[in-house]
Protein backbone atom coordinates (compact mmCIF):
# COMPACT_ATOMS: atom_id res chain seq x y z
CA UNK A 1 0.00 0.00 0.00
CA UNK A 2 1.45 3.61 -0.86
CA UNK A 3 1.70 6.20 0.96
CA UNK A 4 -0.79 9.43 0.18
CA UNK A 5 0.82 12.25 -1.49
CA UNK A 6 1.67 14.99 0.62
CA UNK A 7 -0.73 18.42 0.80
CA UNK A 8 1.04 21.45 -0.81
CA UNK A 9 1.08 22.81 2.79
CA UNK A 10 2.76 19.31 3.92
CA UNK A 11 5.57 20.08 1.41
CA UNK A 12 6.11 23.69 1.33
CA UNK A 13 6.62 23.27 5.32
CA UNK A 14 9.06 20.49 4.75
CA UNK A 15 10.97 22.82 2.20
CA UNK A 16 10.37 26.19 3.21
CA UNK A 17 10.50 26.21 7.15
CA UNK A 18 14.17 26.89 7.50
CA UNK A 19 14.09 29.69 5.47
CA UNK A 20 11.21 30.85 7.00
CA UNK A 21 12.35 31.20 9.84
CA UNK A 22 15.33 32.64 9.20
CA UNK A 23 13.18 35.50 7.47
CA UNK A 24 11.02 36.08 10.48
CA UNK A 25 14.76 35.58 12.30
CA UNK A 26 15.89 38.80 10.87
CA UNK A 27 12.51 40.64 10.93
CA UNK A 28 11.60 40.46 14.84
CA UNK A 29 12.59 41.56 17.83
CA UNK A 30 11.04 38.93 20.03
CA UNK A 31 13.16 35.72 18.27
CA UNK A 32 11.11 33.31 20.88
CA UNK A 33 8.22 33.94 18.34
CA UNK A 34 9.58 32.93 14.84
CA UNK A 35 8.79 29.27 15.80
CA UNK A 36 5.17 30.15 16.66
CA UNK A 37 4.80 33.02 13.52
CA UNK A 38 6.08 30.22 11.15
CA UNK A 39 3.37 27.84 12.43
CA UNK A 40 0.81 30.44 12.00
CA UNK A 41 1.96 31.05 8.08
CA UNK A 42 1.24 26.99 7.75
CA UNK A 43 -2.21 26.82 9.93
CA UNK A 44 -2.85 30.39 7.49
CA UNK A 45 -2.18 28.23 4.09
CA UNK A 46 -4.15 25.04 5.47
CA UNK A 47 -7.33 27.63 5.59
CA UNK A 48 -7.08 28.49 1.74
CA UNK A 49 -10.34 26.17 0.32
CA UNK A 50 -8.50 25.30 -3.04
CA UNK A 51 -4.93 25.39 -2.67
CA UNK A 52 -4.46 24.17 -6.13
CA UNK A 53 -5.86 27.39 -7.36
CA UNK A 54 -2.31 29.11 -5.55
CA UNK A 55 0.20 29.30 -8.65
CA UNK A 56 3.32 30.48 -6.69
CA UNK A 57 3.04 28.41 -3.43
CA UNK A 58 6.38 29.76 -2.58
CA UNK A 59 5.42 33.30 -3.59
CA UNK A 60 2.31 32.91 -1.74
CA UNK A 61 4.25 31.43 1.41
CA UNK A 62 5.82 34.49 1.97
CA UNK A 63 3.22 36.58 1.18
CA UNK A 64 1.20 35.46 4.06
CA UNK A 65 4.71 35.38 5.83
CA UNK A 66 4.90 39.60 4.99
CA UNK A 67 1.07 40.33 6.28
CA UNK A 68 2.00 38.01 9.30
CA UNK A 69 4.77 40.26 10.50
CA UNK A 70 2.70 43.92 9.81
CA UNK A 71 -0.08 42.06 12.35
CA UNK A 72 2.93 41.09 15.06
CA UNK A 73 4.42 44.95 14.68
CA UNK A 74 1.18 46.19 15.34
CA UNK A 75 0.33 43.96 18.11
CA UNK A 76 4.01 44.37 19.44
CA UNK A 77 3.43 48.45 19.27
CA UNK A 78 0.14 48.24 21.41
CA UNK A 79 1.68 46.01 23.86
CA UNK A 80 4.52 48.67 23.82
CA UNK A 81 2.45 51.74 24.21
CA UNK A 82 -0.11 50.05 26.44
CA UNK A 83 0.13 50.90 30.61
CA UNK A 84 -1.64 48.66 32.88
CA UNK A 85 -4.01 51.29 34.51
CA UNK A 86 -5.02 49.37 37.37
CA UNK A 87 -2.01 48.62 38.50
CA UNK A 88 -1.28 50.87 41.15
CA UNK A 89 2.34 50.30 42.19
CA UNK A 90 2.84 51.89 38.07
CA UNK A 91 0.36 54.70 38.49
CA UNK A 92 2.39 55.95 41.81
CA UNK A 93 5.75 55.16 40.13
CA UNK A 94 4.82 57.12 37.14
CA UNK A 95 4.05 60.16 39.34
CA UNK A 96 7.92 60.68 40.81
CA UNK A 97 9.69 62.34 38.51
CA UNK A 98 13.44 60.80 37.91
CA UNK A 99 16.25 62.36 40.24
CA UNK A 100 18.16 65.11 38.23
CA UNK A 101 21.54 64.75 39.97
CA UNK A 102 23.98 67.51 38.55
CA UNK A 103 23.45 71.23 37.66
CA UNK A 104 20.54 71.19 35.96
CA UNK A 105 18.57 74.24 38.04
CA UNK A 106 14.54 73.84 38.69
CA UNK A 107 14.03 76.33 36.09
CA UNK A 108 15.97 74.66 33.62
CA UNK A 109 14.31 71.62 34.35
CA UNK A 110 10.39 73.37 34.19
CA UNK A 111 11.36 74.67 30.94
CA UNK A 112 12.11 71.15 29.92
CA UNK A 113 9.06 69.93 30.87
CA UNK A 114 7.15 72.45 29.66
CA UNK A 115 8.68 71.56 26.28
CA UNK A 116 7.85 67.92 26.97
CA UNK A 117 4.39 68.72 27.76
CA UNK A 118 4.03 70.38 24.31
CA UNK A 119 4.64 67.06 22.54
CA UNK A 120 1.46 65.14 24.56
CA UNK A 121 -1.59 65.33 22.34
CA UNK A 122 -4.34 67.72 23.80
CA UNK A 123 -6.46 65.59 25.78
CA UNK A 124 -3.30 63.58 27.48
CA UNK A 125 -2.02 67.38 28.19
CA UNK A 126 -5.01 68.77 29.84
CA UNK A 127 -5.45 65.23 32.03
CA UNK A 128 -2.09 65.79 33.34
CA UNK A 129 -2.64 69.67 34.06
CA UNK A 130 -6.32 69.50 35.89
CA UNK A 131 -4.89 66.45 37.54
CA UNK A 132 -1.48 67.88 39.07
CA UNK A 133 -1.75 71.13 38.52
CA UNK A 134 -5.44 72.03 39.96
CA UNK A 135 -5.54 68.94 41.73
CA UNK A 136 -8.93 67.23 39.97
CA UNK A 137 -9.63 64.05 40.91
CA UNK A 138 -10.06 61.68 37.76
CA UNK A 139 -14.20 61.98 37.81
CA UNK A 140 -13.62 65.98 37.50
CA UNK A 141 -10.90 65.37 34.72
CA UNK A 142 -13.48 63.31 33.16
CA UNK A 143 -16.03 65.63 32.93
CA UNK A 144 -14.41 68.34 32.07
CA UNK A 145 -12.76 66.41 29.05
CA UNK A 146 -16.15 64.40 28.16
CA UNK A 147 -14.72 61.13 28.82
CA UNK A 148 -15.15 58.49 31.47
CA UNK A 149 -12.73 57.90 34.31
CA UNK A 150 -11.26 55.65 33.12
CA UNK A 151 -10.10 57.23 30.27
CA UNK A 152 -9.40 60.43 32.09
CA UNK A 153 -6.78 58.28 34.11
CA UNK A 154 -5.15 56.09 31.22
CA UNK A 155 -4.55 60.02 29.61
CA UNK A 156 -2.38 60.85 32.96
CA UNK A 157 -0.75 57.43 32.61
CA UNK A 158 0.23 58.06 29.56
CA UNK A 159 1.12 61.72 29.48
CA UNK A 160 3.41 60.67 32.69
CA UNK A 161 4.88 57.66 31.11
CA UNK A 162 5.95 59.84 28.13
CA UNK A 163 7.43 62.88 30.38
CA UNK A 164 8.83 60.61 32.97
CA UNK A 165 11.02 58.70 29.70
CA UNK A 166 11.50 62.39 28.07
CA UNK A 167 12.91 64.17 31.20
CA UNK A 168 15.30 60.78 31.92
CA UNK A 169 16.32 61.31 28.16
CA UNK A 170 17.04 65.02 28.01
CA UNK A 171 18.76 64.83 31.43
Amino acid sequence: MTEPKPSLVERLFAEQRTALQAFFRRRIRGKDDVADLAQEVYVRMLRVSDQEAIRNPVGYLYTVANNLLKEHAVLERRRANSVDIADAPADEQLETLPAFEGDVDARQRAARLKVVLQELRPKCRAAVVLRFTHELPYREIALHLGVSPQMAKKYVAQALGHCHRRMARLG
